[in-house]
């Protein structure tokens, strides 16, 4: 733990929404978190586990719904003071030029027009914008738009930036480029800035840049793990520590009802508890677990996670709901960042369509809670058919609306496919798929 003071800390911090029959989705469990000065630190998880969600409790966007949140030792009431973001996707006002952007933040906080036109055109010359000033939203390209988020961001000189995946909209070279300027600048002390806070889904990117990696699960959202980042810049993707902790974080990430201890550390047996009390099925299509399937059955059923996905040039990130889907079906074991197919999965990979169906249909039907409750509910109906707002409201008290749509969506691509039952989107009715 740091000597320093933290300059934001959350106590104890969860978020839920109240549902009318007057249960409750918690999307955040009970939570202790500390920005620290100095410190680059990056939260991960998988899609749904409340990344952004704690993100914009920390700006004070959002209000939690139990804990505090305190800045620098005093409770926070409102917006977070001295705290800027920068988006996804950008978030520039097409209607501004490149300079006009950069002064608006300035502008709502009434600062004078000479002074914070100085301002804005320091930090544009500080992030490589010299001579865009004029340029509007739609003649730059991706990067050039992230660098004057960038600019309007650090325009204000904040205490604390937050970064809510500020490379994935951006192609890998430009991104790549992107990251090591972010770096420069906050090495070389050329902004003000004490703390960043980024929210990512690239497992890389968190070790590359951050002092600290936090590492939710989700169901509700909760830390796994928060691993501190002891190597020296700039950092060699190739070294033996980087690529240990890279694979550490998969396995956390692959494994979620296992604790793992640091890379130097035992590995601690498998807490039960941390078991989410309702299965979330992995956004994953049965094409793209086919293919997976085969992928791994061509490199001798065997290989690892990292390995993998840079060979087939993804992120860890974009395979991780296909390898979970697999091992929800049992198609595959994750042991240690190693995917393994089990003898189910490579029947599945070598068998042809009709066999692949059937036995997709047996694993769902064994395995995946909500299937196996779909059928169960239409087979127990005289005319083998039910709407689809009663799943969905049973999914709605275990999710967030958002993501008990995704639920459904997701069982309803799995049964159509194993041919458990039929689904008529003009109705929205599920029919049972007799024999």
């Amino acid at each position: 733990m740091p000597a320093a003071e933290p300059i934001i800390e959350m106590r104890q911090v969860e978020k839920w929404y109240d549902l009318p029959e007057g249960n409750r989705i918690e999307v955040i469990a009970p939570t202790d978190l500390a920005i620290y000065p100095e410190q680059i630190v990056a939260l991960l998880g998988p899609s749904g586990s409340g990344k952004s969600t704690l993100l914009r409790i920390v700006s004070g966007l959002t209000a939690p719904s139990a804990g505090q949140v305190l800045w620098h030792g005093e409770p926070l009431r409102g917006l977070t003071p001295s705290v800027s973001i920068v988006f996804q996707n950008f978030a520039l006002f097409p209607w501004l030029n490149v300079l006009e952007n950069v002064e608006a933040p300035l502008e709502a906080q009434a600062c004078g027009p000479i002074d914070r036109r100085k301002r804005a055109l320091k930090i544009l010359d500080t992030v490589g914008l010299d001579g865009f000033e004029t340029a509007y939203p739609k003649e730059l390209s991706g990067g050039m738009k992230q660098r004057v988020g960038f600019a309007r961001g650090l325009v204000v000189e904040p205490d604390v930036l937050l970064m809510d995946e500020p490379f994935s909209a951006l192609d890998v070279l430009t991104a790549e480029n992107l990251r090591g300027e972010l770096l420069e600048l906050w090495e070389s002390k050329k902004i003000p800035t004490r703390a960043i806070f980024l929210v990512t889904h690239n497992i890389e990117e968190a070790v590359l840049l951050a002092d600290r990696v936090v590492v939710l699960g989700r169901n509700p959202g909760r830390i796994r793990a928060d691993l501190d980042v002891n190597l020296p810049r700039p950092r060699d993707r190739k070294s033996q520590r980087f690529l240990a902790l890279v694979d550490h974080i998969y396995k956390i990430l692959t494994e979620p009802n296992v604790e793992h201890a640091p890379p130097s550390g035992p590995q601690q047996a498998a807490s039960e508890s941390a078991a989410p009390s309702y299965p979330m099925l992995p956004h994953a299509r049965p094409g793209g677990i086919a293919g997976f399937l085969e992928i791994l059955l061509d490199r001798g059923g065997k290989d690892d996670v990292y390995r993998l996905a840079d060979e087939l040039g993804m992120e860890v990130s974009d395979l991780l709901p296909i390898i979970e889907a697999s091992a929800m079906l049992h198609f595959v074991q994750v042991r240690e960042g190693d995917i393994e197919i089990t003898p189910q999965g490579k029947a599945f990979a070598e068998a042809d369509i009709l066999t692949r169906k059937s036995l997709f249909r047996e694993a769902a039907l064994q395995y995946v809670p909500l299937l196996r409750q779909i059928s169960n509910a239409l087979r127990a109906k005289a005319d083998r058919t039910m709407p689809d707002d009663f799943f969905f409201d049973i999914l709605d008290e275990h999710f967030s609306q958002e993501e008990a749509k995704a639920q459904l969506n997701t069982a309803i691509h799995w049964g159509r496919y194993a041919e458990i039952f039929d689904y008529d989107a003009n109705t929205g009715r599920l029919h049972l798929t007799e024999a």
